[in-house]
C-alpha cells in the first residue's frame, strides 16, 4: 500500500507520459477561463452602477483562486467576496454572488456524477453513494427554494430570528435579499449552470489525461462517475486545498475499480499539482499586478 512503500508512488509518477500531462495542463487553463466567465455572469444581480471594471473582477477571481492553494475553500470564497466588496459593491451582494457560484458548482458536480454512476459496473458502494448524492440534491433544492420562493426565504429569516443576536438577523436579511435578486435572472442562471457542467467535464477529462499518463487502465466512464464525487470530498473544509482528503478519496474510489493504491495515490498528487498550476496566473497577478485600493 502507498503508505507503507512511497517508492511505489514515486515510481508510478516518474513513468508518467509528458504528452498526456501537457494535455491536462491545457485543459486546466480552459476550465479556469470558464470558471471566471461563470462568475462574471453571476454579477448581473449587482446594484446598477456598482459593477467594477472587467480587469478588476478578473484579477479578484484569479487571485482568490491562487489563495485557495493555501487555505480551505470556504476561506477563499470569503476572500473573494471581501475583495469584491472593496470596490463599491455591497458586501451582501458580493457574498451572494460567491454563494450562488459555489451552489451552482456543487449542483453541476452532482449532475455529472449522478449521470455517470449507473454506467459503472460492479461498484459495490453504489447504494451508499446514490444516497449521498440524493442528500446533496436535497440541499441544493433547499437553496433553490430560497432563491425563487419568498415563503422559503421568510422561513430562513424566521429561523435566524430564533438566534438572540441582532447581527445574525441583519446578515441573514441582507444575504437573503441579495440572493433573492437572482429569481428574475433565469437566463444567466441557466448559462452559469451550463458553464458549470462544462467545467466539471473538463475536470474529469483532466483526471483521465493524468490517468493515461500514469498508464492507469480504467474506462473514461469510471472517471466521470468517481471524479465528481472526489471533488465533493475535496470541498469539505477540513484540509488545505484538499490535501489528504483527495488522496484518501482517490485511493478509495479508484481502488473499487481495481486501480492499485500506489497508482491512485500518484493520480491524486498529480491532480492536486494540476490545480496549483491552474491557479498560478492569480499568483502572478498578485505579485506583479497593481495593488487594489478601495473605491
Amino acid at each position: 500500500m502507498y503508505w507503507w512503500d512511497p517508492r511505489q508512488v514515486l515510481a508510478a509518477a516518474a513513468q508518467a507520459d509528458w504528452r498526456w500531462l501537457a494535455a491536462a495542463v491545457g485543459l486546466v487553463l480552459v476550465d479556469r477561463t470558464l470558471m471566471a466567465l461563470r462568475w462574471l455572469e453571476l454579477l448581473v444581480a449587482l446594484a446598477p452602477g456598482s459593477r467594477p471594471p472587467l480587469s478588476t473582477i478578473l484579477r479578484i477571481f484569479f487571485v482568490s483562486s491562487f489563495v485557495s492553494n493555501f487555505i480551505p475553500s470556504v476561506a477563499s470564497d470569503m476572500y473573494r467576496a471581501y475583495a469584491l466588496s472593496r470596490h463599491d459593491v455591497h458586501l451582501a451582494e458580493s457574498t451572494a454572488s460567491v454563494l450562488m457560484d459555489r451552489a451552482l458548482g456543487v449542483l453541476s458536480v452532482l449532475i455529472v456524477g449522478a449521470a455517470a454512476l449507473p454506467f459503472v459496473p460492479h461498484f459495490a458502494a453504489r447504494g451508499a453513494v446514490a444516497a449521498a448524492l440524493f442528500a446533496m440534491f436535497a440541499l441544493c433544492a433547499v437553496a433553490t427554494a430560497v432563491v425563487f420562493s419568498e415563503r422559503a426565504a421568510d422561513r430562513v429569516r424566521a429561523a435566524a430570528a430564533l438566534i438572540p443576536l441582532p447581527l445574525v438577523h441583519r446578515v441573514t436579511a441582507a444575504l437573503t435579499d441579495a440572493v433573492r435578486r437572482y429569481a428574475v435572472h433565469h437566463g444567466p442562471l441557466l448559462r452559469v449552470l451550463a458553464l458549470s457542467v462544462l467545467v466539471q467535464v473538463f475536470r474529469v477529462l483532466q483526471a483521465w489525461c493524468l490517468g493515461r499518463a500514469l498508464g492507469i487502465d480504467a474506462s473514461m466512464m469510471t472517471y466521470f462517475a468517481f471524479v465528481p464525487l472526489i471533488l465533493l470530498v475535496m470541498l469539505l473544509p477540513v484540509s488545505i486545498n484538499g490535501i489528504g482528503t483527495s488522496q484518501a478519496a482517490f485511493v478509495w474510489f479508484f481502488g473499487r475499480a481495481g486501480v492499485p493504491s500506489a497508482d491512485a495515490f500518484a493520480l491524486s498528487v498529480l491532480f492536486l499539482a494540476l490545480g496549483v498550476i491552474g491557479n498560478l496566473p492569480g499568483g502572478l497577478l498578485y505579485a506583479f499586478g497593481p495593488r487594489a485600493t478601495p473605491a
